[in-house]
């Protein structure tokens, strides 16, 4: 029988980690995340691994770009304000092409908002919050199991492309406590890191330089061609969505992370009362599952995006219909948890059932 273990989120995130090979970990505090680093500092000796309190999250972030140049795998965390100020550095990870897992437990916003939970950072996080042209791979559990498995995915992914990957979570999923089993995932076949700065000579007999920083606009330009290329093959493999009940719905409801387990509650109230309403979660919000969408759009008469957040996610929503179908918004802002009767209430005014 396999062994599953009652974790709160945040310790469930950092022992994934641990498993899934990181040694590395730099950060600082910041609630509501303050226990994954607290777990990291305690169990990273246990294996070998280092652990470091930066003095700062700017720190914390060129601490993580050294290691991860080194070949490392590497983590670090923090919510909202705290991944702001990562953004420079993270832009010079993408830049450099160097592989970690950034975890962000998002609480309300803007500024220091509160210790709520929030999902004001998508822009933050599919966008590019940092400057130029460059995409992390977003991840965005809706559950403890689902984070656990999403780590170690996450760093795969990070090492087979040689890009930062975010787990995007919320006050919610971090506090959380549920039974979680940390099961043996299907290794991807990753390449080796050869070009890593070790300090050992590679192929050519040089030594390995690790550098965003590119002077010539020719140059430069054909370093970001090749940052796009690699993007429109992540693009192509790399899209994750849950479906449900979607076969017969009239009504598709888009949500993710905690959000998308309160939709579905409502889902299944309406199902309950004959209603034809599903679920389209969006599991990787970068790169935006654009053929999940294609999968229901014969069926589904009006798309209903729920956040919590004044709407962000809702913009993609309208990009990838394109105006092929209303698509209709419902959001709480400042750690309001929206509810499942709330939920349902929007889906039946949409749908004209009084």
């Amino acid at each position: 029988m396999k062994q599953r273990v009652l974790m709160k989120g945040n310790e469930a995130i950092a022992e994934a980690a641990i498993r899934a090979g990181c040694r590395f970990f730099f950060g600082y505090p910041i609630t509501p995340q303050n226990e994954l680093p607290e777990y990291m500092s305690r169990r990273l000796p246990e294996v070998g691994g280092t652990f470091v309190q930066a003095e700062s999250e700017v720190s914390a972030i060129n601490m993580v770009y050294g290691a991860a140049g080194a070949g490392a795998r590497v983590m670090t965390s923090s919510s909202s304000p705290g991944i702001s100020l990562k953004q420079e550095g993270i832009s010079y990870m993408a830049g450099a092409q160097l592989p970690a897992v950034i975890v962000n437990i998002v609480r309300g916003g803007p500024g220091l908002g509160s210790i709520q939970p929030g999902q004001g950072d998508y822009f933050q996080s599919v966008k590019g919050g940092g400057h130029g042209d460059y995409r992390l791979v977003v991840l965005a559990p809706a559950n403890l199991q689902e984070a656990v498995d999403l780590v170690t995915e996450a760093f795969d992914i990070a090492d087979l492309y040689r890009n930062p990957v975010l787990i995007l979570g919320d006050g919610l999923l971090g506090q959380m406590m549920e039974p979680v089993e940390f099961r043996q995932s299907t290794p991807r076949e990753l390449p080796a890191k050869d070009w890593a700065t070790t300090g050992l000579r590679n192929h050519n007999g040089h030594k390995n330089v690790i550098n965003s920083l590119v002077l010539h606009a020719i140059d430069l330009e054909a370093h970001n061609i090749h940052l796009q290329e690699k993007y429109a093959l992540i693009k192509v493999a790399e899209q994750k969505a849950e479906l449900l009940h979607c076969d017969d719905a009239e009504l598709v409801v888009v949500a993710y992370g905690s959000t998308a387990r309160i939709v579905k509650t409502a889902i299944a109230q309406l199902r309950d009362q004959g209603h034809r309403v599903g679920l389209l979660r969006p599991i990787s919000l970068w790169p935006f599952p654009e053929d999940a969408f294609a999968k229901v759009m014969p069926v589904a008469k009006n798309f209903l995006c729920v956040e919590m957040s004044a709407g962000q996610m809702v913009e993609d929503v309208k990009l990838v219909v394109n105006g092929a179908r209303p698509v209709h918004f419902y959001g709480r802002m400042g750690g309001i948890v929206p509810t499942p009767n709330e939920i349902a209430t929007q889906v039946l005014q949409i749908m004209g059932v009084k």
